[in-house]
């Protein structure tokens, strides 16, 4: 039944409240609804919250904005499963305060408009606190003066409407005609869920050593561990690590994809399992379990979190192909179908079929997310996740939140965004995005207000300027420049941002013209990198990246999703647009060309910024160290660093 003073288009809610809508410890989001009712009487709106303990918080007010739309922004501040209702009701002070200074300033129904006042602050009185003390005093003095029939009836008005005599009923509504909505879910996660800057990489490649046959000796856990300080320095906070399982012999992958590997040939990763084990294995030449432990506490000590791969699918000669062949599905000549997304071809992968055996499938893959929990790992980078049914995921999360609400899942899922909003749905904290695609000003404004406004309830970004699969067209095209201006679009432009290695070293050569894979990828062979060199020598994009991380950990408004506002500019080349967190605000314009200088007047959205449109503030450029005077209407240049120029100001508003 719809309430007394009708709520409707209450928000967010997610397929009419049947999964619940994302927020993090700390993070503010909007709760919205329109709220009318007849007549001209006043009303007024708020929201409550019910937390994980089950205990409603104190009413939070709505504020009113066009066409009866009211909004609230709330924070919450658990883990777990919360509630929000939007209650609406009938407010008497509000109606009068709109009345009575009519009324008595034309002398109609004078004595009866005070006398109605006074009976408001007398009921106001019975219904405050008893904490409420001096407010209780305020109220007692004003329904006492609204009764002096001998005092003059302006005066005695203008004692009940002060901005202070409204705090106390803005803190203490009168509230008539009380309705609610439905309650409808959120779920609170850790702030890891949706803030924090991932550092990929390889630990076969790191500490590996070249043989004097040419032949490389792998890293294992011991020397990848030692790269660690250097990327906490970088000030990232999470490390992922592709597969560390065994490797499938059968159908192994040369170098650069090709069909025929060579006796020393590592293989994928991602082609998981042989005859020495599967998901809940190790590669030997990696090390053991107690190694992968202390690899774990080192990135503790240092800050970190490790992030592993979670990827369903198996080489040929993994045991679950001969254990359990119902989880594989076969081609009408019997033989088992090879992975495929064409015109990729993964002739080392078997996909799992899931509609044979779902249970079985569903036990040992929870088996072995619980196994990888047990040894330090809270958050999972999922493979393909798009590939798997959805109601798998849904059970799957569902069940790791009940009893571990810590662990975050990241979704690899580059699709249809249906099926990425599904994912995030059926529980997925974070998934990759269309950010690597997006290249003009004009895409990226879009995009950015698009996850920033439009898909955040259900879909986190996770902003990856490059991974092992996808070297973008505008890092090969735009050079070193190139990789500054998508770090700062990343790093800037979501919460969440990654980056695979390599990309501080500019690498940028495809396979061939026109593809997006790397040339001697490091998904089919081991990769030494002289980091030493690069620093020595300067060609490194590595103190630009932790200056980007630095400032992101100063900031609150740039670990926020939802506080964006674009900003407009005259030169389709630059992009700007700002973020807030309270009292925090950051200003970011880019010169998305890397090749050329860039001059623009931007048009800055004053209010957003929390100015009025004629007043002018100091902006303090993070980068640089500058600081100007700006105002609505700002003049920027901006240009790639081979040219003397720095390609943005992330600006701090002073």
């Amino acid at each position: 039944m719809i309430a007394r003073i009708p709520i409707l288009d209450v928000e967010p809610v997610i397929e009419g409240g049947a999964y619940p809508a994302k927020a993090s410890v700390g993070e503010r989001f909007e709760v919205s609804a329109r709220v009318f009712r007849e007549g001209h009487d006043q009303l007024g709106a708020g929201v409550v919250l019910t937390d994980p303990e089950g205990s409603g918080r104190p009413l939070v007010l709505m504020v009113p904005a066009e066409d009866d739309l009211y909004a609230a922004e709330v924070t919450p501040d658990a883990v777990g499963a919360w509630t929000f209702r939007v209650e609406s009701w009938g407010d008497p002070y509000a109606t009068w305060l709109h009345d009575a200074p009519i009324k008595v300033g034309a002398d109609v129904d004078t004595e009866l408009m005070l006398l109605e006042g006074a009976l408001l602050f007398e009921r106001a009185l019975a219904e405050l606190p008893a904490s409420a003390e001096a407010q209780r005093q305020l109220l007692e003095d004003v329904a006492t003066t609204l009764r002096r029939t001998d005092l003059n009836p302006v005066s005695r008005l203008d004692e009940a409407i002060t901005a202070e005599i409204q705090s106390v009923f803005t803190h203490f509504p009168l509230r008539e005609l009380v309705g609610a909505s439905s309650a409808y879910p959120f779920f609170v996660d850790r702030r890891r869920a949706a803030y924090g800057a991932w550092y990929e990489f390889f630990p076969r490649s790191e500490g590996a050593r070249r043989n004097a046959d040419g032949t490389y000796l792998s890293g294992t856990f011991a020397t990848a561990a030692e790269r660690l300080p250097a990327v906490a320095d970088m000030a990232f906070d999470v490390i992922y690590l592709p597969p560390v399982h065994p490797i499938g012999r059968v159908n192994r992958k040369g170098p650069n994809n090709t069909l025929t590997a060579g006796p020393d040939d590592p293989g994928s990763p991602w082609a998981i399992g042989s005859a020495e084990g599967g998901h809940d294995t190790i590669h030997p030449e990696l090390g053991t379990f107690a190694d992968f432990d202390a690899f774990v506490a080192r990135a503790g000590q240092l800050g970190l979190e490790v992030a592993l791969d979670l990827a369903l699918q198996c080489a040929p000669d993994h045991p679950w192909v001969t254990e359990h062949p119902q989880w594989f599905g076969t081609r009408a000549d019997g033989s088992i179908a090879y992975a495929e997304n064409p015109p990729k071809k993964y002739q080392d992968i078997y996909p799992l079929y899931f509609d044979n055996d779902p249970e079985g499938i569903f036990v040992e893959v929870l088996r072995v997310v619980r196994l990888w929990m047990s040894h330090g790992v809270r958050i999972f980078r999922v493979d393909n996740p798009h590939t798997k049914p959805v109601a798998f995921w849904q059970r799957l999360l569902g069940e790791i939140r009940d009893s571990d609400p810590d662990v975050v899942f990241l979704s690899e899922a580059f699709t249809k965004p249906a099926m990425m909003r599904a994912l995030g749905m059926m529980g997925f904290h974070q998934s990759y995005t269309y950010f690597t695609w997006r290249e003009t000003s004009g895409e990226l404004g879009d995009y950015l207000t698009e996850v920033a406004h439009e898909t955040s309830d259900v879909l986190r970004p996770n902003f990856f300027v490059n991974t092992p699969d996808i070297l973008p067209g505008f890092i090969q095209r735009g050079g070193g420049d190139a990789f500054a201006v998508r770090a700062v679009l990343a790093a800037t432009g979501s919460p969440s941002w990654g980056v695979y290695a390599g990309y501080e070293l500019f690498e940028n050569l495809p396979l061939r013209p026109g593809s997006e894979e790397y040339v001697d990828s490091e998904k089919f062979q081991i990769k030494i990198r002289d980091w030493d060199a690069a620093r020595a020598s300067g060609a490194t994009l590595a103190p630009y990246l932790t200056r980007l991380n630095q400032i992101r950990r100063a900031h609150p408004a740039l670990q926020q999703l939802r506080d964006l506002t674009l900003h407009a500019s005259d030169n389709n080349a630059i992009l700007c647009f700002s973020k807030q967190s309270g009292d925090d605000t950051v200003i970011v314009v880019v010169n998305n060309d890397p090749w050329s200088v860039q001059e623009s007047t931007i048009q800055l959205r004053m209010p957003a910024l929390g100015f009025d449109w004629d007043e002018t503030f100091v902006a303090y450029d993070e980068l640089s160290g500058a600081s100007w005077a700006w105002g609505e209407h700002t003049y920027v240049r901006l240009g790639p660093s081979h040219l003397g120029e720095s390609c943005a100001h992330i600006i701090h508003v002073r």
